[in-house]
């Protein structure tokens, strides 16, 4: 079936206008993030200048009273933060529909299920990033711009180094094989994205700021100590990333595993240690180690978590290095 262009150039705006939404959502949360610990700051003097004295708040000057008859307290107004991370948590919201209609347009143009090169594949793993960054998140919106920003360079990337126009898959890939397979792994990917976001920012934050919970820890004030206070609790954190790779360990794996199906079906044997198999193999191996490491006593704090991280460098190398430097049977990322 010949590719509808139109199609596809509605697909390649939805892209950039996702990439652009992004960037504008970055935005208003970092303005969150660095306002977010300021206006609780406020708020506490607020309080001290309130009860400090002992007074009740009726005699406090420019306070009412919420006991006085026929007075009526004024609702106090939204801090900037909440705000700023309202209007972020809605651009994030919008860029990942626009992401997901690029996904649904390239499909449509190609007549095949959008998932042939690197390009299709990092969209997706973006968008399941996104997706659980939503969800995981919720009580902590303004971390969102941890998941967002890697998102976006994520994007950048696929937009520019791994672009590929939409066309036709090379005969391999035209199985019904490639949406189950490819599918699995790609929102496995994404959900690894989110784990090892949090594990990163846990190291940072028992490094700089301890463990306590997140405006109290520490005592240092250099810059990171100041910026790791703004984190949630470095227990927040652990809890995260923990439950995310809980969730993404068995999509991998069975990605993993499925994949050596189609690969009997069509090269004839299960595995053959290609290096995409063997970096998968070795990428499902670390996080089974940190999974099992978290459990273990005297592992659950920092040791784990460098476990989950190199689990995520080596997913990271898989996707970019094995397929854009090294040739075997998975070179299909259409960079050529």
């Amino acid at each position: 079936m010949p590719i509808d262009d139109t199609l596809a150039q509605f697909s390649d705006w939805s892209f950039r206008s996702a990439f652009g939404v992004f960037v504008l959502a970055s935005v208003f949360l970092v303005a969150q993030f660095a306002t977010r610990t300021v206006a609780a700051d406020d708020r506490k003097r607020e309080l001290v200048a309130a009860g400090d004295s002992g007074r009740p708040a009726a005699n406090v000057p420019g306070r009412i009273a919420a006991n006085v008859p026929g007075r009526i307290e004024p609702t106090p107004s939204r801090p900037k933060s909440e705000k700023y991370g309202g209007m972020g948590h809605a651009l994030v919201v919008l860029g990942l529909l626009l992401t997901v209609a690029s996904i649904v347009l390239r499909g449509l143009a190609t007549d095949r299920f959008p998932l042939g090169n690197m390009y299709e594949f990092v969209t997706m793993a973006c968008a399941a990033a996104v997706v659980t960054g939503l969800v995981a998140l919720r009580g902590q919106r303004h971390t969102q711009v941890f998941v967002v920003v890697p998102v976006m360079i994520l994007m950048f990337l696929a937009a520019t180094v791994l672009y590929a126009d939409a066309a036709p898959v090379v005969p391999a890939l035209r199985s019904y094989w490639l949406p189950i397979h490819v599918t699995i792994v790609s929102v496995g990917s994404g959900i690894f994205l989110v784990a090892g976001v949090a594990s990163l920012l846990f190291l940072l934050k028992v490094r700089f700021a301890g463990t306590g919970s997140d405006d109290t820890a520490g005592t240092d004030s250099g810059a990171l100590a100041r910026f790791a206070r703004r984190l949630p609790a470095a227990q927040t954190l652990d809890r995260l990333a923990y439950k995310t790779t809980i969730i993404g360990f068995p999509l991998f794996g069975a990605g993993v595993i499925l994949g050596a199906i189609w690969a009997e079906a069509a090269w004839g044997r299960f595995w053959g240690w290609d290096p995409k198999e063997t970096v998968s193999f070795i990428a499902w191996v670390v996080y089974a180690a940190y999974l099992h490491a978290r459990a273990t006593s005297g592992w659950r704090n920092t040791r784990a978590a460098w476990i989950n991280v190199a689990g995520f460098v080596a997913m990271l190398f898989n996707l970019f290095i094995i397929n854009m430097v090294v040739s075997g049977l998975h070179s299909y990322a259409g960079l050529n």
